[in-house]
């Protein structure tokens, strides 16, 4: 690990590798083998690539031509409410404020008002019941084409849920399983209504805190009451101007935003990819800060253990041989994966059998794989006392709510089996097995899927604008709800529907959320006509 100079900098140290850049296409995805030996700075246990499978080219020339059509009908309709053709439902100013400066660029809302706004139905859809493997669905529609809903009275009873970061089934309502979330409530109130550096310190809080720090194999750990601002709000207290980030092009908007928020230099290298993160490594070492070719006070690699939609696994011993050979430091998310990866669930460093304390800032939330909300960072006793002191989300932020934190005691007890059962480890086979059984026959049937074989993150490629929202009408119908995604929150080209497994969801589930294809493909119904599957044989 670097260590800082008097002067605040780094002092960094240059070797030669024998590495050359290879082939690659794109995310990552390596056409030559890497050599992995001793000498070279890349852990000798190779990593599975996981293939990012191209779609052929005439599904790309036909999704470029879906969004062209569209575009151009947003235009035309822009036109027809600009010359009072057709009624404007959107917000407008009123007559006395025409002279304002606008608040933001008419174009900057095409996407909404002409794309979004036709196919918003599919979004934001009001659940009414405990979001586990299955929910209810209040049923709405809309009789001006998606600018407002109304609500038929009626509910969708029993939907499969394979939309929802519920991992490990801890989203459960058992009364025997809660009591103890219960008492809390009683004790401690819903809520602390201060920062924990005034009166909202409460001993669940230091319990939880050391706790993680013993499940995750490291000196300290520190929560905070909202996922979200864990990165944000502690990545510029860890670096600031003169020091450098690495981050992966695939980081999730909460690493994004800390890098933003810090004044770093930020450079992207890309996903997955060794050989890109090499590079800036060697010319960060070698050049050091522009125009005054200075040291770098700071060089800080950012990823996630699992990326949330692509469904890849960080290459983490490889990473890992690369911070030590550069002297550069690691912040590790792992959002996504911790309780959901790994033998014992303890995420990345588990599965790969990394040290943990060869990351050097580990970070994690508890809104997934623990039923709950909030984050944590851990590390090094000497960091953690570092953002106690200096992390505004630490400082300023209210503490974490007192049923909230017992939930996650009480989860990660389940877990590490601190609950005289065996049920946590249970439920983390049960999720492995049920990865693996979904991908498998995804795969048989021809899918296009992203992602690892050990990732409960399951996209499947759609490509066409019009196919992913009729995609995710067709399985609501089917009483299945899933996550569709598409331009500008992924490439163009890369449209999908995003499948999240889960340890509660049974075989027969998982069995219904399969089916879906041959229905897709049975050509029945003539609503459905226009769904083809892309798949390898066409």
């Amino acid at each position: 690990m670097a260590r800082p100079a008097a002067d605040g900098s780094v002092s960094l140290r240059l070797s030669s590798n024998g590495l050359k850049a290879g082939d690659t296409e794109k995310n990552g995805f390596h056409n030559k083998k890497e050599v992995f030996s001793p000498g070279n700075g890349v852990a000798s246990r190779p990593q599975k690539h996981e293939p990012f499978e191209q779609a052929p080219m005439y599904v790309a020339v036909m999704t470029y031509l879906g969004f062209g059509i569209v575009t151009l009908f947003g235009y035309l309709r822009d036109f027809l409410r600009a010359v009072g053709l057709e009624k404007c439902h959107l917000a407008q100013e009123r007559e006395e404020q025409k002279d304002f400066i606008p608040l933001y660029q008419d174009f900057e809302n095409f996407y909404t008002r002409n794309l979004y706004m036709r196919v918003r139905d599919n979004w934001n859809r009001p659940i009414c019941s405990l979001p586990g493997p299955v929910f209810d669905l209040m049923e709405r529609v809309s009789d001006d084409y998606n600018w407002t809903f109304r609500f038929t009275g009626k509910t969708l009873h029993n939907v499969i849920n394979m939309g929802s970061y519920n991992y490990l089934g801890f989203a459960e309502n058992n009364v025997d399983f809660l009591k103890t979330v219960a008492d809390k409530v009683n004790q401690y109130g819903t809520g602390v209504c201060s920062t924990r550096q005034e009166i909202g310190n409460l001993s669940i809080h230091e319990e939880l805190e050391g706790l993680v720090a013993n499940f995750l194999g490291v000196e300290s750990a520190m929560i905070y009451g909202m996922g979200f601002a864990t990165n944000s709000m502690n990545i510029p207290a860890l670096v600031g101007k003169g020091c450098l980030i690495l981050s992966d092009e695939l980081n999730h908007t909460s690493l994004i935003l800390g890098a933003r928020l810090s004044a770093a230099t930020i450079r992207v290298f890309k996903h997955n990819n060794m050989h890109s993160l090499e590079r800036m490594l060697r010319e960060a070492v070698c050049s050091g800060q522009p125009r005054t070719h200075r040291p770098w006070k700071k060089i800080l690699i950012m990823v996630e253990g699992i990326y949330s939609m692509e469904g890849s696994v960080v290459r983490l011993p490889e990473i890992v041989a690369l911070k030590k050979k550069y002297k550069a430091y690691l912040y590790l998310d792992e959002a996504h994966s911790i309780g959901a990866v790994g033998p014992s669930g303890k995420g990345v460093t588990e599965l790969f059998n990394v040290n943990p304390t060869d990351i050097d800032v580990m970070m994690g939330t508890f809104t997934k794989s623990f039923g709950a909300a909030g984050g944590y960072i851990a590390g090094k006793k000497e960091l953690v006392d570092y953002l106690r002191s200096y992390s505004h989300s630490a400082v300023y932020a209210t503490a974490m709510s007192p049923p909230i934190t017992e939930q996650i005691l009480r989860a990660l007890k389940c877990i590490m089996g601190k609950d005289g059962t065996t049920e946590g480890l249970r439920r983390i086979h049960q999720l492995a097995e049920n990865t693996r059984f979904f991908r498998a026959k995804l795969k048989e049937m021809g899918f296009i899927i992203y992602g690892n074989d050990d990732s409960p993150v399951v996209p499947i490629l759609l490509y066409m604008p019009g196919k992913v929202v009729a995609f995710a009408r067709e399985m609501l119908e089917r009483r299945i709800g899933v996550v569709v995604v598409g331009f500008p929150a992924t490439p163009i080209t890369e449209a999908r529907a995003r499948f999240c497994l889960s340890a509660a969801h049974t075989r027969d589930m998982l069995n219904q959320g399969i089916q879906f294809n041959i229905l897709i493909l049975s050509f029945k119904s003539q609503k459905i006509t226009s769904l083809f599957v892309i798949d390898r044989s066409l």
